[in-house]
């Protein structure tokens, strides 16, 4: 099959999926191996960049998804949809990054590391669709946890997680989460620091 054929395959399978589709969903299509699937996609992306298109190719995963230009979004999304624009507070955005670097976190390790009630806020953010249970913690109680979803990769421009700056502040136990008890030992010791700094200030005015 001709390559240009085969473009255009996978630009209308891609259209009216409206989704990601799997990279092994293109090759049981167009039975071709997957690294010749790749090589096409990504010699698409860029004939979309060089052409100005107003569409692009994003890789979620081990997916491709066609999507309308996030500079575009002002003229698109009046007329695809009237709902409102998610709009993310700052503990709304500090949680789904706790959330982001720790895949399977609970509510309340949440809460140890923010110091506040979340409930409000995963309530938020699972309507959003930014994030999704991921399954319960073989522990008393047996409490949900949670992870991103390939919504938080596309709002974000993420392929994939591993595309998150890195954090080398914190140690990473063996499932790569963060040590949630580093960062609560840290935040004790500078909220110590600023007391200890406060009461030298008021010693000092005495």
């Amino acid at each position: 099959m001709e390559i240009e054929k085969i473009k255009s395959i996978i630009e209308a399978i891609l259209f009216a999926a409206g989704r990601e589709v799997k990279i092994n969903e293109l090759v049981t299509a167009l039975e071709i191996d997957s690294a010749d699937i790749i090589n096409i996609v990504e010699s698409m992306k860029e004939e979309f960049v060089k052409t100005n298109r107003g569409i692009e190719i994003l890789k979620v995963d081990d997916g491709y998804q066609l999507c309308t230009k996030k500079e575009y979004y002002e003229y698109v999304y009046p007329i695809i949809d009237k709902r409102s624009k998610p709009n993310l507070s700052n503990a709304a955005l500090e949680t789904l990054a706790i959330i982001a670097y720790n895949p399977k976190i609970t509510r309340a390790e949440i809460e140890a590391i923010r110091g506040v009630s979340v409930d409000a806020t995963i309530y938020k953010l699972l309507e959003y669709n930014l994030i999704e249970e991921a399954g319960r913690l073989d522990a008393p109680g047996r409490p949900t946890t949670y992870k991103t979803n390939n919504n938080f990769l596309k709002m974000f421009g993420f392929t994939s997680l591993e595309e998150l700056p890195q954090l080398p502040r914190y140690k990473m136990d063996e499932n790569q989460q963060i040590v949630i008890d580093d960062i609560i030992e840290e935040k004790t010791n500078e909220e110590e620091n600023d007391e200890e700094i406060d009461n030298q200030k008021e010693e000092g005015e005495d």
